[in-house]
């Protein structure tokens, strides 16, 4: 008898930690983006710069020589290493980390005269989801059909949203490789049955967008200009919505260690959604954000990188799924790794912190953060910021 209760209490357990994780998260995000809100409208603070140093003008990404560079973050763990093996399966880190083990070249590089693009997926079997790059790729605004996006609220009230989403038309996406003469499909129905499943997604875009995508020959790539740098490809649904967009910016922000790149990348948003104040963080995180509707011509990209939807975190899973996970400081995973554990919420408060350049800020220093440990997750003690002087 004792024990079929101490069974349930597990299991109540089990299912609770989830969601508390999912609350502890949105608390210290809502809490952030509040005090955020509150020095903008300190008379102490510098007004606004108008022409923010993210924002495209018809369609082109801010000329910069260089993107961004990751910050220092206290908590930061390697993603990607040789010398360290992919997380088991349904474990803490695979669900938060880099769980996407599964390399599979749809294009592999440099294949006789396939020219010089690439294509290929990481996947989880955790998440059930990819994270899809490629080089030489090729966009074509035309070929999607939906709102522009990026404007004023009080020019699109009575929108529908369905206006917002994109429908892809075919070769509104497209990869230079091996092809006998006409486009031809990247992938086909088992491989997104596979490696991209709907997950009970109504309206999964990140699919279509690769169910659209064609395959064109060496020369065929046709651009009318070129972004150098990488950039990540985003959908965003509930683009308003405190914790849907926290998903978006941890995907994005996953979707980007994952691939390893060296520097933060751009952001194009495959949506055509109003400008809203949560894209300030969308472009204090990264190196410029822009609108797909925004580039009036097709646009190539030396190396694009397809974000999952927000839908596919671990965050949003946690809703709908029971698994346990316990945070732990980043010391204590560097003295002794356990997969069971993790810090890579505390990496990823401290990525939005350092994006707006509080970790060394007098009222946010890091010397003043205490970590403090829990069952559940680690979370940041802060230092309240000083009432605003109205």
């Amino acid at each position: 008898m004792m024990a079929g209760r101490a069974h349930g209490h597990r299991n109540r357990l089990r299912r609770l930690i989830p969601r508390l994780l999912l609350l502890l998260v949105a608390v210290y995000a809502a809490s952030f983006a509040i005090y955020l809100l509150l020095q903008s409208h300190s008379h102490h603070q510098s007004p606004p710069d108008p022409t923010p140093r993210t924002e495209a003008r018809d369609g082109v990404l801010a000329p910069s020589s260089s993107q961004k560079p990751w910050p220092r973050l206290p908590s930061f763990l390697p993603w990607v290493s040789s010398a360290v093996p992919p997380p088991p399966l349904h474990t803490c880190e695979a669900y938060f980390g880099n769980g996407f083990s599964r390399r599979v070249d749809v294009l592999p590089a440099g294949r006789g005269s396939g020219g010089g693009g690439w294509f290929r997926c990481h996947h989880s079997e955790t998440l059930g989801s990819s994270i899809c790059e490629g080089a030489r790729v090729r966009l074509d605004p035309a070929l999607i059909a939906m709102s522009r996006g990026g404007e004023p609220l009080e020019q699109v009230m009575g929108r529908a949203e369905e206006e917002e989403l994109p429908k892809y038309e075919p070769g509104a996406l497209q990869v230079e490789g091996p092809a006998a003469g006409m486009p031809v499909p990247l992938v086909d129905a088992g491989f997104l049955n596979d490696y991209v499943p709907t997950g009970g997604i109504g309206m999964h875009t990140m699919r279509a967008l690769l169910e659209s995508t064609r395959v064109v020959p060496p020369g065929e790539l046709h651009c009318s200009q070129w972004v150098e740098e990488p950039t990540l490809l985003v959908t965003r649904f509930e683009y308003a919505n405190l914790f849907h967009t926290i998903t978006d910016w941890y995907s994005a922000y996953v979707s980007s260690r994952v691939t390893n790149l060296p520097n933060r990348p751009n952001v194009v948003f495959l949506d055509g959604h109003c400008k809203a104040q949560l894209e300030e963080t969308w472009e204090a995180l990264f190196s410029s954000v822009t609108y797909a509707k925004n580039f009036t011509v097709p646009v190539c990209f030396r190396h694009a990188i397809l974000s999952p939807l927000g839908y596919e975190t671990a965050m949003f899973k946690g809703l709908s799924e029971s698994f346990s996970c316990e945070g732990a400081s980043v010391d204590s995973l560097r003295e002794k790794p356990d997969y069971e554990k993790t810090a890579r919420l505390s990496e990823f408060g401290e990525m939005i912190v350092a994006s707006f350049d509080l970790l060394q800020d007098d009222i946010m220093s890091s010397k003043k953060i205490e970590w403090t440990q829990c069952s559940l997750c680690s979370t940041r003690r802060l230092p309240g910021p000083p009432a605003p002087q109205w």
